[in-house]
């Protein structure tokens, strides 16, 4: 089995944007924190890629429950192909369905009280350890043929 890339994650809000990175060369994600969703975000999330050695960019992407397109999609999407001018990283997209819902009931069972950061924290560890997860996350594929293969 090839070593896992370097991957960072993003559960984009319109307030905080939930960060989390993988171990590097383990195939655990760990919850990295929150940065706002601000002017400062950019300068903010080039600074981790820099101390994280990160290759890859995992976006969760929200979709309807249908699985159609929602406007968040594509303010989403809208936001990452900013984003990434300046990163440089390739991207890949995979489904967020159900992933704060998923923070929140891992604090309610540790015991702690859900603060919005906290989830959107743990939204994007689940973004990343789904993407970790998946068989062809090393694969080197061009952003689309990632995007097609992590989309749900």
């Amino acid at each position: 089995m090839p070593a896992t890339k370097n991957a960072i994650a993003l559960d984009v809000g319109a307030v905080r944007i939930g960060v989390a990175t993988n171990v590097p060369g383990l195939q655990i994600a760990q919850a990295w924190g929150t940065l706002a969703n601000d002017e400062t975000f950019e300068q903010q999330l080039q600074v981790i890629v820099k101390e994280k050695d990160s290759q890859v960019l995992v976006v969760g992407l929200p979709r309807g429950l249908d699985g159609q397109e929602t406007q968040q999609t594509q303010t989403i999407q809208a936001f990452v192909q900013k984003l990434q001018a300046s990163i440089n990283l390739p991207v890949v997209w995979q489904d967020e369905s159900l992933t704060s819902i998923q923070a929140e009931d891992t604090l309610q069972q540790l015991g702690a009280q859900a603060q919005k950061g906290d989830i959107d924290s743990l939204a994007a560890q689940r973004i990343l350890q789904d993407y970790l997860d998946t068989p062809t996350s090393n694969e080197v594929a061009s952003t689309d043929q990632q995007a097609e293969k992590h989309e749900v």
